[in-house]
């Protein structure tokens, strides 16, 4: 198991995501010969539910360079932890296990890093979260996708529900929809904005009319609402209802994707 020097507690917390395959909403570049609208993703780690309020107060406890008062604004903006009454006080002892927002990905990557894991990639999120309660890949399934579009279209409550009160997958992983958006490792690995334009390194295909025009389904509005998401994102804003999970990886020979890749 990760994660060895953040005790069994910890460790109980994480979920093995077996390896496979997804279709990512923008296809990738053709490599190796591999099919550009299919991705292999190696097992890893994820933890069953977003860090909450109360896991997130031990954890400024014992890092004081992360408490609301003492944080660089280099990393965070004037929201971080907005909605906690003091630096070591999130006020409503309701909120203990509600998702932590209004937390940076700066913040986000040294709370995971402190417990020897890491954020989600995109491609590790979108694999997980493709999951129902009864399948591994519910993407073409019509209720799944309705479910999603549902919740993105309600306002975000003022006070978030717990952890654990949407739908646990079928890998035994809660609130992958319905809850909180979640910080990735590497949000902005698809920006879709003017920035794009004067990167060179960045695959042009990915923005404006292109960008829709080389998705791999139209129909998944609810990934078109997700990229979008992450794309407006930099990485000190601290949003109202942006929370993360942990994830780790696994030893290579345990993580190849199961056949081998495609």
């Amino acid at each position: 198991m990760p994660g060895l020097g953040s005790g069994a507690a910890r460790e109980s917390l994480l979920v093995r995501i077996p390896a496979g395959h997804y279709e990512p909403l923008y296809r990738r570049p053709s490599r190796d010969g591999l099919p550009t609208s299919r991705v292999a993703v190696p097992a890893f780690w994820l933890a069953s539910h977003a860090v909450t309020n109360s896991e997130y107060l031990a954890f400024v406890r014992e890092h004081p360079e992360w408490r609301r008062s003492n944080a660089r604004r280099l990393f965070v903006d004037e929201s971080y932890l907005r909605h906690w009454r003091s630096d070591l006080d999130f006020g409503d002892s309701t909120l203990a296990e509600s998702p932590v927002v209004n937390v940076s990905w700066f913040a986000a990557r040294a709370y995971c890093a402190a417990h020897g894991h890491q954020l989600p990639t995109v491609d590790q999120w979108e694999y997980a979260g493709a999951a129902s309660e009864r399948s591994t890949n519910a993407m073409r399934d019509t209720l799944f996708q309705d479910r999603l579009r549902a919740w993105y279209s309600r306002p975000t409550p003022e006070r978030l529900a717990h952890v654990r009160s949407t739908f646990r997958n079928v890998y035994g992983v809660w609130d992958m929809h319905g809850l909180i958006w979640e910080w990735t490792s590497d949000f902005s690995s698809a920006l879709v904005n003017g920035e794009s334009r004067a990167d060179e390194a960045l695959d042009r295909s990915l923005y404006c009319g292109s960008g829709a025009a080389n998705a791999a389904d139209f129909r998944d509005y609810a990934a078109f609402m997700r990229f979008a998401f992450r794309s407006s994102l930099s990485a000190r804003y601290c949003v109202a209802n942006l929370g993360f999970r942990e994830a780790a990886t696994l030893p290579r020979s345990d993580s190849e994707p199961a056949g081998g890749r495609p």
